[in-house]
């Protein structure tokens, strides 16, 4: 019941309080498992706390969209988005806390998606509770459109659907890898753009799972370029000019961008849209592909 009272905070949250004695009943604190008879009054008398020990710092975000409930940023490369060992400062995290200090108690400072950290383009972090409670629910409704180009090596001859399940890597266990008993994840492609060895695609995901598109086009054998991670070696095809072949090497990061974002707003409930173009080092590949 509570859950469904008081909808904007999730349901783990709502049961952590009652445990905790915030929700009462006719302004009386109850026992989690004591039956009401209907007609009562429910409140909950809560602080919202820190939710870590992150600091903040003034580091520059390339914010597209924000309004009281939600901002959407272009997020650049060589960015980690999370602090984690290794990794304490200098996240995107860090600079969201110093944008938007009230970001601090809210779960993860807002952020409901990531990015991997040489992944450029869209996401959306919530400024609120009740905005993360809500996005949290669109990504696991699959409503969120989230759609990439990347290039890839190899020429597609067309579109399709890999539906395969990803989980942790059985030796290697830094990565992922398509394995049976991984979880469901299903990733759209389609080709915008041929070359002589080298594709320009357009992703859609509907599940989104860590390193999914890099993992998934990897099986499909048409992994992103740069991806030192599950590309493999380093290949170009026969005939490929000197230009190519030290535009594809020097790549330093995976070819892959987040080009569209598409929401419903937590506040206004309107379907919201968003877009990036792609950033110069891929318009720099592109150009060397199609002079080819």
């Amino acid at each position: 019941m509570a859950s469904e009272l008081f909808a904007d905070f999730s349901r783990a949250r709502l049961q952590q309080w009652i445990k905790e004695g915030f929700l009462r009943v006719d302004g009386e604190q109850r026992v989690p498992k004591q039956k009401i008879l209907g007609g009562e009054t429910l409140t909950i008398d809560v602080e919202l706390q820190p939710e870590g020990d992150w600091q903040a710092e003034n580091i520059p975000l390339n914010i597209v969209h924000e309004d009281e409930h939600i901002i959407v940023l272009n997020k650049p490369t060589d960015f980690v988005v999370h602090p984690a060992a290794g990794n304490r400062e200098g996240t995107l995290l860090n600079a969201l806390l110093y944008h938007c200090p009230q970001l601090e108690s809210v779960p993860r400072a807002g952020i409901v998606h990531r990015l991997d950290k040489d992944t450029t383009g869209l996401m959306v972090v919530a400024k609120t509770l009740q905005a993360h409670t809500d996005l949290v629910s669109q990504l696991q409704s699959r409503t969120v459109k989230r759609e990439y180009e990347a290039v890839v090596t190899g020429v597609m001859t067309g579109g399709g659907l890999v539906d395969q399940p990803i989980g942790r890597h059985p030796v290697q266990r830094t990565k992922m890898a398509v394995v049976s008993d991984g979880k469901e994840a299903r990733t759209h492609y389609s080709v915008l753009q041929r070359f002589g060895g080298h594709s320009h695609v357009r992703l859609r995901l509907e599940t989104g799972r860590t390193h999914q598109i890099r993992v998934h086009m990897a099986h499909i054998r048409f992994p992103i370029v740069g991806d030192d991670a599950y590309a493999g070696r380093f290949r170009v095809h026969k005939g490929a000019s000197e230009a190519l072949r030290d535009a594809v090497h020097g790549f330093g990061r995976q070819a892959l961008h987040a080009r569209e974002l598409g929401l419903i707003h937590p506040a206004t409930g309107e379907l919201n849209s968003w877009s990036s173009e792609l950033p110069d080092d891929m318009q720099a590949l592109l150009a060397v592909l199609a002079d080819e």
